[in-house]
């Protein structure tokens, strides 16, 4: 075969899709930082499932089609900075492809070319040894030897060899990469795509070993819903089936009739369920016959629907603000700051493209403000107010303190432009820091770290570790504090108030002419999210 046609096409796009979800834990571990939420693998493995999603809608093998299919499917789905770059990768490899009945050896080439620019063009400071670096000497080598005489086996296979060899390299461009001793994570995801693309040229198309378990409908934490028309079916109903004695597609087939926007995914005895239904007690009474019960949630999605009209009846806010949270306590304490859109987030469940437009849809206002709270979020974040028509402002927060301190001087009575200006300078003038556990050895700056340590980062970089938790508080805020006021511990869902309040007033013992406060923060893997004002 010296050119490839629509069906073929297909079928090595799902075959990466399935490749790369099968790698999605390998990729995962690939963490620069050895701590508990590696996620690339999960982003890039929900992006691309998104994109499947959208491509199992279309019904013709059109090149052009399937292109805009994946495109649009991987932009709204597109969870973390990697999944984003993927996007927009897919994305220009869309537009390469575009008009296309057929793809041949330059058509490839040209696509990939393609695929390279606008991922550059999508990131505002590109950095070399990245998931950048590998598409784009990919498509730098593909462009040359496009006008050699070879069969299209031959040249997927070099080109694929070129991936390969660029991922090798990442480690000697990105210093932080060559200190950990690994790969770059989002680069290895999209080798893992063409791997599997590669198969599905061959007609040997991978399936995918976690289709079941990799769902990005299971990591949506904010399940806001948007509403159009009549609603068919009233209760929104989530669940989960420990235990369970029955395979996932089993049981969806048991309760498909009952509902529709239905996701029921699973691994090892443990079944989530999602559907819309109209009784879910039989719901329940049909999936608690083959295991036990555990996190129910059902919501009148007719009496949200009636909400939501009643608020649009009203005359617009002039203020709406959208925030990323990963704990409970500090959601509450962002709704007291004035916040009205929480989305359930950060660390290992990155919300996607498609979450931000579902919150920016249900505030009544034209003007929005969005606190991504985190560095792998922000893109996504940005990638929402591009496609959105409100006047949307992305304040790149990358940690929960520098929301907080932006909140505080936000003011309703000012204008959008000084409240946006206000709000990313007070950004500026907080220091954070988390305490967590090391999930693997390493080094990192000089700094020896074995697997279950406790480590302190601080600003971006791992300044501590020791076996102690509080050892690593009182160190980390000894790296960080200088001539500051204020110092706020925000405890997770592993510390208890009576251990936090103990080490309160070990630090107020150490920093006598500092206030110290302690709040409940909720989240998970981080013992202590803390900042110094």
């Amino acid at each position: 075969m010296d050119k490839i046609d629509g069906k073929l096409l297909r079928e090595m796009i799902i075959s990466g899709a399935n490749k790369l979800t099968n790698d999605k834990a390998l990729i995962d571990r690939l963490n620069v930082f050895p701590v508990p939420d590696g996620d690339t693998g999960t982003n890039m493995s929900l992006t691309i499932a998104s994109a499947i999603s959208e491509l199992e809608k279309l019904k013709e093998d059109d090149i052009t089609l399937i292109g805009k299919a994946i495109a649009k499917g991987s932009l709204m789905g597109a969870r973390g900075n990697s999944g984003v770059i993927l996007s927009q990768i897919l994305r220009g490899f869309a537009k390469g492809v575009e008009g296309k009945n057929s793809l041949s050896i330059k058509d490839v080439a040209v696509a990939l070319k393609e695929a390279s620019d606008v991922a550059y063009k999508a990131v505002m400071k590109p950095v070399e040894g990245t998931i950048l670096t590998v598409i784009r000497e990919t498509a730098t080598y593909a462009m040359s030897i496009r006008k050699e005489d070879m069969a299209m086996e031959e040249f997927l296979n070099r080109i694929l060899e070129e991936a390969k060899n660029s991922l090798i390299r990442t480690p000697e461009l990105l210093k932080a990469l060559k200190d950990a001793n690994v790969v770059d994570s989002g680069g290895k995801g999209l080798v893992s795509f063409m791997e599997g693309m590669m198969m599905g040229y061959y007609g040997q198309i991978v399936e995918s070993r976690q289709a079941d378990s990799i769902d990005y409908e299971e990591f949506i934490q904010s399940d806001i819903h948007i509403f159009e028309g009549e609603i068919e079916f009233g209760y929104c109903t989530e669940f989960m089936v420990m235990n369970a004695d029955i395979e996932p597609q089993e049981l969806r087939s048991r309760i498909e009739r009952d509902g529709d926007s239905m996701v029921v995914v699973g691994d090892d005895g443990i079944i989530k369920i999602h559907i819309h239904t109209n009784n879910p007690g039989k719901v329940l009474e049909a999936a608690g016959q083959h295991g036990q019960l555990d996190k129910i949630k059902i919501e009148n999605m007719r009496i949200q629907q009636k909400n939501l009209t009643s608020e649009k009846n009203k005359a617009p806010k002039a203020y709406g603000i959208i925030s990323v949270s990963m704990g409970s306590g500090i959601a509450h304490i962002m709704k007291d700051f004035g916040v009205d859109q929480i989305i359930e987030g950060g660390q290992t469940m990155n919300p996607s493209t498609q979450d931000f437009i579902k919150a920016i849809n249900s505030i009544n206002s034209d003007n929005i403000i969005i606190l991504p709270n985190n560095s792998n979020i922000i893109l996504a974040a940005n990638q929402a107010k591009e496609l959105s028509e409100k006047n949307v402002e992305v304040i790149p927060t990358k940690t929960v303190p520098q929301a907080i301190s932006a909140l505080m001087v936000f003011e309703p009575s000012e204008e959008f432009e000084t409240n946006t200006q206000n709000m990313q300078e007070a950004t500026k003038a907080v220091k954070s820091g988390q305490i967590t556990y090391a999930v693997r050895d390493t080094n990192s700056d000089g700094i020896d770290i074995h697997e279950g340590d406790i480590i302190g980062i601080g600003e971006g970089k791992i300044l501590t570790c020791t076996k102690s938790v509080d050892e690593a508080v009182v160190q980390l805020l000894d790296n960080i504090v200088d001539m500051d006021d204020i110092i706020t511990l925000y405890y997770g869902q592993d510390v208890t108030q009576d251990q936090a309040e103990a080490l309160k007033e070990r630090l107020e013992e150490i920093y006598d002419d500092m206030d110290v406060e302690v709040h409940k923060g909720g989240q998970p893997l981080y013992y202590y999210i803390l900042s110094v004002e």
